[in-house]
């Protein structure tokens, strides 16, 4: 199994980097990333520094793949996602559109909890379930080079919670090798990541890198067991609820045979959104595998 390690931060999913690794389609991998603060804080002493480390949400790669073009799909098969520190952080300190009714006296609010036995220690009181997903995992386009602070087309800071263990996340191919980055793992995070912080930690995930040739997605896609789910990138977040449904009846029509207008009938009634970062745009529509 090919070991990709920390090295070099990468802020932004630009084709013109030199690959950390060359692989195989097919190939497993396990890739180390660092938490979204670059590895500011470690403490609750510590306090995010935009002075001295100005970038956000650092990513490892890019990954080239073998064979990859464009118009072809990457399928990325998360196996897992385990902290490096058995520990996780989050702060407050921006509260951005919510200042209009907290208003914005709002303290740093450097929070670590410890990650054990499945569980985030939130509190003496509170735990919450160790739920781990990836907010930051992407291809190269071929035109522009987007930070990771964004999200798109090629996948970035999606910020949604099924990027997550188990699931295979099919990605747009734009550039030879495809040139995957991923990073910014959250240990959890409640839809919306409100304060734009989830419980971020460095981490080490183990991914399958797998091409579906020849075959082209207008954005990425996520199937699990149960679910098959497209997201969307847009604002207002109105329509990118709505492209994620279409793109999400597409493909019960492609793929599974249902006419487009019954598919619409259909997730009218059992579909479900997951949103990212509220002020991002990154939204899924989703459905369960049972009802195909």
């Amino acid at each position: 199994m090919e070991h990709v390690t920390l090295g070099r931060l990468c802020y932004e999913f630009n084709r013109f980097d030199q690959p950390r690794v060359r692989v195989e389609p097919g190939a497993r991998l396990r890739v180390e990333s660092q938490d979204a603060f670059s590895g500011q804080i470690r403490t609750e002493a510590d306090v995010r520094n935009k002075a001295t480390m100005p970038y956000s949400n650092p990513t490892t790669g890019p990954i080239f793949v073998h064979g990859a073009e464009k118009g072809d799909t990457l399928a990325v098969t998360i196996h897992s996602i385990r902290p490096t520190l058995g520990q996780c952080f989050t702060r407050t300190s921006d509260p951005k559109m919510l200042a209009e009714w907290l208003g914005a006296d709002c303290p740093p609010g450097t929070h670590v909890c410890e990650i054990s036995d499945g569980v985030i220690h939130w509190s003496a009181h509170a735990k919450i379930p160790y739920r781990p997903m990836l907010g930051c995992i992407g291809t190269a386009p071929d035109w522009g080079v987007p930070t990771t602070n964004p999200a798109g087309p090629h996948g970035g800071n999606m910020d949604i919670v099924e990027v997550a263990e188990g699931a295979t996340l099919y990605l747009p191919v734009f550039v030879p090798g495809a040139l995957l980055y991923l990073g910014d793992a959250h240990a959890a995070m409640g839809h919306g990541e409100l304060s734009a912080s989830g419980l971020e930690m460095p981490a080490e995930t183990e991914i399958t890198v797998d091409l579906k040739k020849g075959f082209a997605i207008p954005g990425p896609r996520i199937e699990t067991a149960d679910e098959i789910v497209c997201i969307s990138s847009a604002t207002p977040l109105e329509r990118g609820i709505a492209q994620a449904y279409a793109w999400l009846i597409l493909w019960m029509e492609q793929a599974y045979g249902w006419d487009r207008w019954k598919a619409y009938d259909l997730l009218t009634h059992t579909g479900q959104i997951s949103v990212g970062y509220y002020q991002s745009g990154a939204v899924a529509a989703k459905v369960a595998k049972r009802y195909l």
